[in-house]
């Protein structure tokens, strides 16, 4: 990993953008330093690597509190602030010349051997840390624990292969003239270029990819058309969008496409709104995430809300959202449906 890499890595953490395994890769890092002896670095490092972090600590605007009441309120304000207190001073430290200690933790956790036999080489991750590597063509690999990565030595070929068993976060070097695929013993994941997670264990029920950027294109293995790409996509697989998800079951040899469990935020928006129209608020939630949100425009047209939204994960956001309106939503593939029967009545939510 280069400097600029990990200076983008923990702005992303910053941002509460990160993949899950990025946010595991952060979470390291961040243990690491606080079990480091610092007492090691000059004693006028040590002080200004403090004097950094109060520095931008007392520098940065103050966020006003949520417009929640109770202890609900307060302990989601206490964990964003711990949250991103502890984010900014692991992103200082970094600035203020721990960069060593980061690159030395990282080199610790790449995998210690590649084992290469008969023109294969294979990565195996047998702690209990993830493992995160390069492959020929610059993609980069994020191996979770009992996971396996096996490919050509060279990645030679029209199409980049890879053979997983487990899980992994792919970050592909794009290269339209040569898709890079993914083969699991139940799906073939394939991307031009982009970064999305697979998780394939053997004995497993269901497989599971889903898609951080860009496009996927995932098909059965059994039925797959390998000269499929994410722009001329096969008729028996799905295309993935960013925070899609595909979960393929074994028994029914079926893909059922759906959001993430945690949409990230893909383009950056004000959440804060004062007595504005209902259909803005959706609108600026659908662009942020990606999400398409469908409601009665006619029944909502009327209604306002006074809201503001911080780091709340999308379906908090949208609970709140439906509570004020005395609404309720739900999930169908990857659209978000708002029922309410307008300002004043308040519908009742559906029987489970």
């Amino acid at each position: 990993m280069t400097e600029s890499e990990f200076y983008l890595l923990l702005q992303r953490y910053l941002d509460g953008t990160c993949t899950p395994a990025e946010q595991a890769q952060v979470t390291q890092w961040y243990d690491q330093l606080q079990k480091a002896d610092l007492r090691q670095l000059p004693s006028h490092s040590q002080r200004s690597v403090e004097e950094a972090i109060w520095q931008r600590l007392r520098l940065t605007p103050a966020v006003p509190q949520p417009a929640l009441r109770g202890r609900r309120a307060a302990r989601l304000w206490q964990k964003r602030q711990l949250r991103w207190a502890a984010g900014l001073g692991l992103f200082v430290l970094g600035l203020g010349g721990l960069l060593p200690y980061a690159r030395h933790w990282q080199a610790a956790s790449a995998p210690t051997a590649a084992t290469s036999a008969n023109g294969w080489t294979r990565h195996q991750n047998t702690t209990p840390q993830v493992q995160a590597f390069s492959l020929p063509d610059g993609s980069r690999v994020t191996l979770r624990p009992g996971s396996s990565l096996r490919y050509p030595d060279a990645l030679a070929g029209a199409r980049r292969e890879v053979y997983l068993e487990g899980e992994a976060f792919f970050q592909v070097h794009k290269n339209p003239a040569r898709p890079f695929l993914v083969f699991t013993n139940q799906v073939v994941t394939t991307v031009l270029g982009t970064s999305f997670d697979v998780k394939a264990y053997p004995g497993q029920a269901q497989a599971l990819v889903a898609v951080r950027e860009g496009k996927v294109s995932v098909q059965p293995r059994e039925t797959a058309q390998l000269e499929a790409t994410p722009t001329h996509p096969a008729k028996g697989g799905v295309l993935l969008l960013p925070n899609q998800q595909v979960v393929y079951s074994v028994a029914s040899h079926r893909l059922k496409k759906e959001l993430v469990n945690k949409p990230a935020v893909l383009v950056p928006q004000a959440f804060e709104f004062e007595e504005r129209p209902v259909a803005e608020v959706l609108a600026t939630l659908e662009k942020a995430y990606g999400v398409p949100i469908v409601y009665d425009k006619q029944k909502l047209a009327g209604c306002t809300v006074s809201i503001t939204f911080y780091d709340e994960p999308l379906f908090e956001k949208l609970g709140l959202l439906c509570k004020s309106l005395g609404a309720y939503y739900t999930l169908a593939d990857t659209q978000i449906t708002i029922h309410s029967t307008g300002c004043e009545a308040h519908p009742a939510p559906p029987h489970s």
